[in-house]
């Protein structure tokens, strides 16, 4: 090679590369089920946007409510009353005599992805069924919070529950995992304004409150995405599902509710990270005037 030539070809080298390494731009966020991942997932506990996460949780009195950007951490606390989680878009109550979550509402806070204008509860109870002994003597193992992130562990003479939650107007914020060696039944009821349908577009079950979407917020759409999980009863307003031991009930709220996704594959170990979708997926029209199943 002339020498006069080597200038010219270390220039287009770097410019190539300068290209490779510029930060490509998402053709969509995806339908992430994954309560607990760190990515934004919709106004939700990535940070930055007007509406961020931030969940405080009151466990025997005591709120935990760490700084922006810190987590906080509780291990090895029984719990004598029920736990108290409270976020600018989402609050609940976990039941520790039940293991049950009572009162998932969303807030309403403004945001872009807001789906409601005031207070309205999603769900008045998700609750497993569980007996007695597998009950006897609940304590929380670890509880972590951080932003609008939360995990917290419990075990039980029978086996384990974990709950995992992001504070977001919508998107992938709500699951429960089971570890009670064998099928645990959940039973899922919907607040007073909502109600189960099959939806027009995508000939699936999506839960919401029927109101059309206008200039102050979207329209309340959802779904129930289970994992290793059957269904064994479904009406307008309650879902009763079998749930292996390892498997999951995960929550979804709004556009990734309807999307046309296959779905989750059947695991009961890392299950968020292995079927977390990259890129975009095709999004069908909101339902027009759905009619409650039943």
């Amino acid at each position: 090679m002339p020498p006069s030539s080597r200038p010219r070809l270390l220039l287009a080298l770097l410019l190539a590369l300068a290209v490779l390494l510029t930060p490509g731009v998402a053709a969509a966020k995806g339908g992430s089920d994954d309560a607990a991942s760190s990515d934004d997932g919709g106004g939700g506990a990535g940070g930055g946007s007007v509406g961020a996460g931030d969940f405080a949780v009151t466990v025997n009195g005591r709120t935990t409510d760490p700084a922006a950007g810190r987590e906080a951490r509780l291990r090895d606390v029984t719990p004598t009353g029920p736990i108290a989680v409270r976020g600018r878009h989402v609050t609940f109550v976990i039941d520790p005599a039940t293991l049950g979550v009572h009162d998932y509402t969303l807030t309403g806070a403004p945001d872009p992805q807001r789906m409601v204008t005031a207070p309205t509860v999603v769900f008045a109870s998700k609750v497993p069924q569980l007996t007695a002994a597998q009950r006897r003597g609940v304590r929380i193992t670890e509880l972590r919070l951080r932003d609008g992130v939360l995990v917290a562990e419990f075990a039980a003479g029978g086996g384990k529950l974990k709950v995992q939650a992001k504070d977001a107007p919508q998107g992938g914020i709500f699951q429960m995992e089971q570890e009670f060696g064998g099928p645990v039944e959940y039973v899922h009821t919907l607040g007073p304004t909502l109600f189960y349908f099959v939806n027009e577009f995508t000939g699936k079950v999506n839960f919401g409150d029927g109101l059309a979407g206008d200039a102050t917020h979207q329209m309340l759409l959802g779904k129930d995405s289970p994992q290793v999980a059957t269904k064994l009863y479904q009406d307008g307003t309650t879902t009763r599902w079998s749930v292996a031991s390892g498997g999951r009930m995960g929550g979804v709220l709004g556009e990734d509710a309807i999307e046309l996704s296959a779905g989750a594959t059947d695991c009961t170990s890392d299950c968020q990270a292995r079927n977390r979708l990259r890129g975009s997926v095709p999004v069908p029209p909101e339902p027009v005037d759905p009619t409650p199943i039943g």
